[in-house]
């Protein structure tokens, strides 16, 4: 049997009989104002609890994953063309690809960046080793000179109008040009246009009729233009639909080319057969609906300082600087993984100003009007990123949630003597920033808590004792004036 007696001497919470106790007015109100400062602390203190406590540090970047960063971009240029729209990449390791299209696409728009059709495919463009006849013989003309005045005319009353638009101080221009007089010629004699009428070659002076060659978004020289009639009368966006040659520019590939345009119109049951004859002597792709592109997508590139490049580029045109706007507007341009709905909704609970840079472009436009002083013009971007990687410790083991690239950026237009580019320059920082949770021990809660009730009930008590034996000092002192 235990001795219930003995027992009973260890309770440290001896109980004094209700007899005993007299219950007072100043010591129900003192209750009443604990229990709610008990409240309002215990309120207090499970809010702290909850709170989401993070530590930042800046360590070096040493972390094991890939040594090459993914940039993914959407960018618009309502005034450059895609059909000579290049990318490039280029960094201090010495690396430099150039017109990456593998992992990129291209629409084209007009100028207020709405898309005008589908997706525009180049297509495999050969590399030219015939730019055209090395002679010194004088030729006669044999392509017609167009104008904006009867360049109309003309694509309506032949089946198959071929054009040259050229620049007279471009070298390229220059070697096609006996090649492409003796070719017109050529294909003249075979198809005299009185009597045949199929096919006319002409030619079209950018310098002297900068108007004709806008409207047909021509950005590189020479650049040669298959009309066909029904065809360029349809319109889209106001503007007509034709082809590109990009073959050989010697005098017997242009003729072989011209022939194969021809011959589906002379013999309709032989289309099909001279559909695979025309794959390998006439190498053409769609002309660009409009004058501008959107370029989206992504690339590759090593964790140093480097260059994207966006640029009209080809092996066998000139430009003109004076026509080449490299306007912009960044829909979206990030370095690393991209972030989800989720990854970045809890990034911002850890770390609400965390994510801000992770996008810091998207949305900006830069756009350089017409006008003399702002011709020439290339742009470019000076990005400066860190990594930032956001750990989790609410688990036994710390989990790391994401990780993302960060960055600032400066931008300037800078005048050039050179084609305008619009050049995005990186530089990672061999820093970065780990984001850390520390959340807080449940035990300290608890411990803070019986702080909070035992305090506020000792602290009570004294007051009630001290309030208690003031009034009935104050009643004695009273009673002892009326004896």
């Amino acid at each position: 049997m235990i001795n219930t007696s003995k027992l009973k001497s260890v309770d440290f919470y001896r109980k004094i009989p209700r007899d005993l106790t007299e219950a007072s007015l100043s010591g129900a109100g003192l209750s009443i104002i604990a229990a709610f400062v008990m409240m309002f602390l215990f309120g207090m203190e499970l809010g702290d609890y909850m709170t989401l406590r993070t530590t930042t540090t800046v360590v070096v970047d040493g972390s094991t994953d890939n040594e090459f960063l993914r940039i993914d971009f959407n960018l618009s240029f309502p005034a450059l063309s895609c059909e000579f729209a290049s990318v490039d990449v280029s960094d201090v390791l010495g690396t430099n690809r150039l017109n990456i299209t593998k992992t990129i696409r291209k629409f084209s728009i007009d100028r207020n960046l709405v898309v005008t059709g589908s997706e525009y495919h180049p297509g495999h463009i050969p590399h030219i080793r015939n730019v055209g006849d090395v002679t010194d013989e004088e030729f006669a003309d044999g392509s017609v000179s167009l104008t904006s005045g009867n360049f109309d005319a003309f694509s309506h009353q032949y089946p198959i109008l071929v054009v040259n638009f050229f620049a007279p101080w471009c070298y390229w221009s220059n070697r096609l040009k006996p090649s492409w007089e003796k070719a017109a010629k050529i294909i003249r004699e075979r198809y005299d246009p009185e009597i045949d009428g199929r096919i006319i070659l002409g030619k079209v002076d950018c310098t002297i009729e900068a108007d004709l060659c806008r409207r047909h978004h021509i950005q590189g020289y020479p650049s040669i233009r298959i009309f066909r009639k029904g065809s360029d009368l349809k319109e889209t966006q106001g503007h007509h639909d034709h082809e590109s040659y990009y073959g050989e520019r010697d005098t017997d590939s242009l003729v072989a080319a011209m022939e194969t345009l021809v011959a589906p119109i002379k013999k309709e049951s032989e289309a099909l057969a001279l559909e695979d004859k025309s794959n390998k002597t006439l190498t053409k792709r769609p002309a660009p609906l409009t004058s501008g592109c959107r370029i989206e997508g992504f690339v590759r590139v090593k964790k140093v300082p480097g260059n994207l490049v966006i640029s009209a580029r080809s092996k066998s045109h000139s430009f003109d600087p004076s026509q080449i706007n490299v306007s912009h507007y960044v829909s979206q341009f990030s370095f690393g993984r991209k972030l989800s709905p989720v990854m970045l909704y809890e990034i911002k609970r850890l770390v609400p100003l965390a994510g801000d840079g992770h996008d810091r472009l998207a949305g900006r436009s830069y756009i350089i009007h017409d006008g003399e002083s702002n011709t020439d013009v290339t742009i470019e971007h000076y990005l400066q990123l860190v990594k930032t990687e956001v750990f989790n410790r609410r688990s036994s083991k710390e989990r790391k949630l994401l990780e993302e690239y960060e960055y600032t950026a400066h931008s300037s237009l800078v005048h050039s003597t050179h084609v305008p580019v619009a050049k995005f320059h990186f530089e990672p920082s061999p820093m970065q920033v780990l984001i850390t949770e520390v959340p807080k021990s449940f035990s300290h809660f608890i411990t803070n808590l019986c702080a909070i009730i035992g305090g506020v009930f000792t602290v009570a008590g004294i007051l009630d004792s001290i309030l208690h034996n003031t009034i009935r000092l104050i009643k004695k002192v009273e009673l002892g004036k009326h004896m």
